[in-house]
């Protein structure tokens, strides 16, 4: 994200979603794409402590997408962005070789006092995150292992390729919904200023928390230690790793796409942001000689390694 200073602070954020990359359409439909895509590039200004204004979204079409494909995606970017009062424009569209291309910019403001920078981590900080991990990487995960299901039935001859086939998502319906349908967490940005909290950084996760812990402590040059037993996972998410036979934290700390906000805040916000709803302090910010650290449920410390981007 850049931040242009004048009387208000523009802030802008551009996101490349690429088929075949970041989504697949074998199981999420355009408008829930077009959907998904502005609440990340909206996620992305409520990060910098900004109010986002303006969605573009540009687009890269292979042969195979007509006009009233590319409206259902406009049509879920803009069911997103009313959400937040956020105007929404339709940027260029090009021919691509490689299959559908998504490109998101949004653009927001802010005053000076309410920016929060990527690089703002101090020593003694609380690490913070809101919302629970892990979900929409189970989400993905159970969207993945249905993809292989049907294709395993059409290859055998089970069910038939114009046959509507409907996979059964019951009692993981919160998995689907994270995956799917994520939402941009400007309510935590609101609930923190209206507690009179001021992060000292904040990142969105759009990628893992792994990465974004590093991405903080690296503009920061600091350390930190994370807690296992602190992590919030969604019972869903719990069933679902074990169903798969995964390992939970790791689900939780390296699976991405989370879509939530990790921050720092001195350690004098500690009593206030214990007692806040949505928000779970999960470990704090250290020396950077110190490394980045999870620390296990049994005390071993493991060094916390960047796994996606």
């Amino acid at each position: 994200m850049q931040i242009f200073k004048s009387d208000i602070n523009t802030l802008v954020s551009t996101k490349m979603l690429m088929e075949g990359v970041h989504f697949d359409l074998t199981y999420i439909d355009l408008q829930h794409l077009g959907y998904k895509a502005a609440m990340i590039g909206m996620n992305d200004i409520f990060a910098g402590g900004g109010t986002p204004r303006t969605v573009i979204i540009s687009l890269g079409l292979s042969k195979r997408f007509q006009e009233p494909e590319t409206e259902a995606l406009y049509d879920g970017a803009k069911m997103a962005c009313e959400k937040w009062n956020v105007t929404l424009e339709e940027g260029d569209k090009t021919a691509s070789l490689t299959g559908l291309a998504v490109n998101v910019t949004c653009i927001g403001e802010a005053n000076d006092d309410d920016i929060i920078p990527q690089d703002g981590a101090k020593e003694t900080n609380l690490l913070c995150v809101s919302g629970d991990l892990g979900a929409a990487y189970m989400g993905l995960m159970l969207l993945e292992r249905e993809k292989k299901v049907y294709y395993e039935q059409l290859k055998e001859g089970k069910i038939n390729k114009d046959e509507a086939w409907q996979p059964d998502f019951a009692g993981k319906e919160y998995l689907i919904q994270r995956q799917m349908e994520p939402e941009a967490r400007g309510d935590i940005l609101k609930k923190l200023r209206e507690a009179g909290i001021h992060p000292t950084s904040m990142v969105a996760l759009s990628s893992s928390l792994s990465s974004a812990i590093i991405n903080i402590c690296k503009a920061s040059n600091t350390g930190c230690r994370l807690f296992e037993k602190f992590i919030p996972i969604d019972y869903q998410t719990a069933v679902m790793a074990e169903e798969l036979n995964m390992n939970l934290t790791t689900c939780a700390v390296n699976g991405g796409d989370d879509q939530e906000l990790l921050f720092t805040c001195p350690i004098g916000d500690n009593e206030t942001l214990q007692e806040m709803e949505g928000i779970k302090v999960i470990g704090h910010i250290t020396k950077p000689e110190l490394g980045l650290q999870l620390v296990a449920r049994d005390g071993n410390e493991f060094e916390i390694k960047k796994l996606n981007n």
